[in-house]
């Protein structure tokens, strides 16, 4: 799961990241890991603080039901451009600004796809967990809720 996420990340990190003059060329791979694990970090943290029930909604409801999640992910990518990188603030909030909303959107549509098992809500709940839980149990649950 981390691998694809990983790929949607490098696929979406085009004007954000390749084409951006801000970010020399030798770092564009580390800036995409960086982004996915931005976006890892954001996540493992809403399920450590308790808020699964409010990610399990975002990736149900177009996504968009916690625009605060997003942009946490956005801020932590831009600090970590600002401060790993040399990237100056606005800079650095731009290019997070151009590739986290488009990444989170994919990875929504995504985990609502039946097909697709690598972003299925449920998988991508466990893995966030280590692969220590199944969670489609809890994801069904708040699903009905």
């Amino acid at each position: 799961m981390f691998e694809k996420l990983f790929l949607l990340v490098k696929n979406n990190a085009g004007r954000a990241v390749i084409d951006n003059p801000e970010i020399p060329e030798k770092y564009h791979e580390a800036v995409i890991n960086e982004a996915s694990s931005s976006i890892i970090e954001v996540l493992k943290g809403q399920m450590e603080t308790g808020k699964v029930k409010d990610l399990v909604r975002f990736f149900q409801f177009s996504g968009f039901y916690n625009k605060s999640l997003v942009a946490s992910i956005v801020n932590k990518f831009a600090n970590k451009l600002n401060k790993f990188y040399g990237l100056a603030p606005e800079p650095a909030m731009h290019a997070a600004q151009l590739l986290i909303p488009p990444v989170m959107e994919e990875m929504v549509k995504q985990a609502k796809n039946e097909q697709n098992k690598d972003f299925g809500l449920s998988n991508l709940l466990s893995k966030l967990t280590g692969g220590q839980r199944d969670m489609s149990g809890l994801v069904n649950q708040l699903s009905i809720a």
